[in-house]
């Protein structure tokens, strides 16, 4: 029987997540140690968690631990991670996807219904933008913290509604709080949103066979088309950018978009039949060139550039 270490952080939703990858690794044989991680993004809770305040705010300790051999495995949340890991480490495993939109949460209606003025929290950028494209009427505020407590801010009416990711909800067992569940026409997603990844160290053979076991290969296609196309732009986590890719009649299909001051410029469904890294690179190359730019590495608001550090992508 294996045993390993499962490195997590220790918010509600990611116990929630980190303990049901542990059932599901179980289900192969192993024997699983949660093993709490407190990260930076745990740590800071006063101020936005903009480039001007660091980068990988949620899995930077995490990474470590597993460099250091303190843990066997790190669970997070996809749509957090580097999109070129340090050298070492790899994705084990990507499983099956939660739904990736964003979900409003309101006692006053749906996003048309909210009045004029009405006060929207969240404290990502892309949201921010995405909602000012939709809706520029609304008073668009930062709010961060946990899911109960963003939900609490609606609930003891210091904010009309807020948005979040609808995978975070559902796997709380909060679907009765969403409000309406934002079209992508409206909102795209942060790429990988809704996914969970599984890293391990790249070197270690036999958590790779039983990690692996977990994958879904439809959704790691998905997510490393959406990792390939930020990656490309050079944009940091915090950039306004959404990313999602889906599967149709014509093989996989990638959206893409950047959320400017001055609009939303969206590059719609390049599909590519095999290969996703390609596609991903074709799709952010499209927007660039809509944008007249090489890459996002210099624009202020799009956050630090991933870190060229080799390793897995």
């Amino acid at each position: 029987m294996t045993r390993l270490r499962l490195g997590t952080r220790g918010s509600r939703l990611a116990l929630v997540q980190s303990r049901a990858m542990a059932a599901a690794l179980e289900t192969h044989g192993a024997t699983v140690e949660l093993v709490e991680i407190r990260t930076t993004g745990d740590r800071i809770t006063d101020v936005p968690l903009g480039p001007a305040v660091g980068q990988s705010f949620f899995t930077k300790e995490l990474e470590d631990a597993l460099l250091e051999g303190q843990v066997d495995v790190a669970v997070h949340s996809c749509k957090d991670l580097a999109t070129r890991l340090p050298a070492g480490l790899a994705l084990g495993a990507i499983p099956v996807r939660e739904d990736p939109r964003d979900a409003l949460v309101s006692a006053l209606g749906d996003l048309c219904a909210l009045p004029a003025g009405s006060s929207v929290g969240t404290a990502s950028v892309r949201r921010q933008r995405f909602l000012a494209e939709a809706r520029p009427d609304l008073d668009i505020r930062d709010l961060r913290g946990n899911v109960p407590t963003r939900l609490d801010a609606v609930e003891e009416g210091r904010f009309d509604a807020v948005v979040l990711a609808a995978a975070g909800l559902r796997r709380l067992g909060l679907d009765g709080a969403i409000t309406e569940l934002l079209s992508t026409d409206i909102m795209l997603p942060a790429a990988a949103q809704g996914a969970l990844a599984l890293q391990i160290r790249e070197d270690d053979a036999p958590m790779s066979d039983l990690v692996g076991r977990l994958d879904h290969l439809p959704t790691r296609k998905r997510v490393t088309a959406e990792r390939a196309c930020l990656r490309r732009l050079e944009a940091g986590c915090q950039a306004p950018v959404g990313a999602l890719a889906t599967f149709g009649g014509y093989g996989l299909t990638l959206e893409a978009a950047v959320a400017l001051d001055q609009g939303v410029v969206r590059v719609h469904k390049l599909r590519e039949a095999n290969d996703e890294e390609a596609l991903g690179v074709a799709v952010a190359e499209a927007l660039l060139a809509e944008l007249g730019l090489d890459s996002l590495a210099h624009v202020p608001w799009a956050g630090r550039p991933p870190e060229r550090l080799g390793g897995s992508a």
